[in-house]
């Protein structure tokens, strides 16, 4: 077409109707889109809701931008209207009809009320085209449906996930009273105390400033995209899990105290008597063995006693949080002193063993020089003689005892080194020292 005005060319019948149906199909949607806007469910909480920080500021400029967005729709819709109108004269419009609705169509038939608000500020008076109110309602309308969708999905989220916790913190507390975990009493009360204040603040935030607890996902600009900010609500559903595992622990003593308590008197009986034990073989070994020095057996372990006495106390009383650390300690200390009465027990019987072990060595090489014809040669019978002699008096002088076996026994291999074999006989026990151990 030659003919043009500020424009453009003027549009033919053609391309009228097709903007018409294309500006009808955009009419059609963004209608839809904000009716659903309107009766989204998250808009309907936001407007009864007493808000309060970050929430209640976008709040405020997203009632704003709602409501110029319906006056730009209403714009919108007074201008394509009049187009349909101008359309609708006569089958065949005129060239006026024509100039008419390509100024509608594509010039700026639409005067914007100013709005600060806005995303992009309007000045007084400002006119545009259809196109460009087009794209300045979808903005509105994303801007205000991020902020919407942003905080129904907290409150979806949140608030009831918050009730279950807390509903699981009084079952918790409720049991934690009954088996004496109170605050003051026990860390694991103070803890209940502190998680059940932290909840109480958490949930009336969320409920009155629910973007606080938004975090948009970066890089996406999509309405809604983020997530609810769940991380002082896991920290304290942590907090109580381990609280849980405390009590757990307390019910489990309340429930094993007695045989607990049953088991670290045997034990404690046990190592009583190891020490009782240990001190009888000293005196005898003090009679018997001489030149020794034999350790010093300590006495039983009273502050034990006395700690299970405190145990069975708290049992009697139910006392459940103060035996729980009580019994884990005791059990391990209680194992730990039967092993030292053991230990005492074998460091002060060592000189019975030793002599135990030249008596046997010597009654063996005794045998052993018989099986040979031997046992009658008259330096292993004096050897003989004069190492029992040491060995199976009071006091026993070791050093000398095992220096009288060495000699018999050096004796003994001397003589078995020069007697021939006799076939048949064993060569008795094995001489594993040798004449110069």
């Amino acid at each position: 077409m030659a003919d043009t005005d500020p424009t453009g060319p003027v549009m033919d019948r053609d391309e009228v109707d097709r903007a018409l149906a294309r500006l009808g199909a955009e009419h059609e949607a963004i209608e839809t889109s904000l009716l659903a806007l309107q009766d989204h469910a998250g808009r309907r909480l936001l407007e009864g809701a007493h808000l309060t920080g970050v929430t209640e500021e976008r709040w405020t400029a997203t009632e704003a931008s709602i409501t110029l967005l319906w006056t730009y729709f209403d714009a919108y819709t007074d201008a394509l209207r009049r187009a349909r109108d101008i359309r609708s004269r006569r089958r065949w419009s005129s060239r006026e009809d024509l100039v008419e609705l390509t100024e509608l169509l594509r010039g700026e038939p639409v005067a914007l009320a100013a709005d600060a608000q806005a995303p992009h500020a309007v000045r007084l008076g400002e006119r545009c085209s259809l196109v460009t109110l087009v794209d300045r309602m979808n903005e509105l309308y994303a801007t205000s449906l991020d902020m919407i969708v942003a905080a129904d999905a907290v409150w979806s989220a949140l608030p009831a996930r918050i009730d279950l916790l807390a509903a699981e913190l009084q079952r918790t507390g409720r049991l934690a009273h009954s088996v004496g975990v109170r605050p003051g009493e026990h860390p694991a009360g103070d803890d209940l105390e502190r998680i059940t204040r932290t909840l109480t603040r958490l949930r009336e935030r969320v409920v009155s400033d629910p973007l606080a607890y938004w975090r948009k996902a970066e890089g996406s600009s999509a309405p809604g995209g983020g997530r609810p900010d769940t991380t002082v609500y896991d920290r304290e559903a942590r907090a109580l899990e381990d609280v849980r595992r405390e009590i757990d622990a307390v019910l489990t003593v309340r429930q094993d105290a007695e045989k607990r308590i049953v088991r670290l008197r045997d034990v404690l009986s046990r190592a009583d008597r190891t020490l009782a034990e240990a001190r009888t073989a000293r005196g005898e070994v003090l009679a018997k063995i001489a030149s020794t020095e034999v350790p010093v057996v300590s006495g039983p372990p009273t502050v034990l006693q006395e700690q299970l006495s405190t145990a069975a106390e708290y049992r009697r009383h139910a006392q459940w949080h103060r035996l729980s650390p009580l019994l884990e300690s005791l059990e391990r200390r209680a194992e730990d002193e039967l092993l030292r009465a053991r230990e005492s027990l074998t460091a002060v019987t060592a000189p019975l063993a030793v002599r135990a072990e030249l008596r046997g060595r010597l009654d063996a090489y005794k045998a052993k020089v018989a099986r040979y014809g031997l046992a009658e040669d008259p330096e292993l019978v004096e050897r003989y003689e004069k190492a029992r002699r040491m060995l199976w008096s009071a006091p026993c002088d070791l050093r000398a005892a095992d220096r009288a076996v060495l000699r018999y026994q050096q004796a003994a291999s001397e003589l078995l080194g020069s007697a021939p074999r006799v076939p048949g006989q064993g060569a008795g026990p094995d001489d594993r020292r040798g004449p110069g151990a």
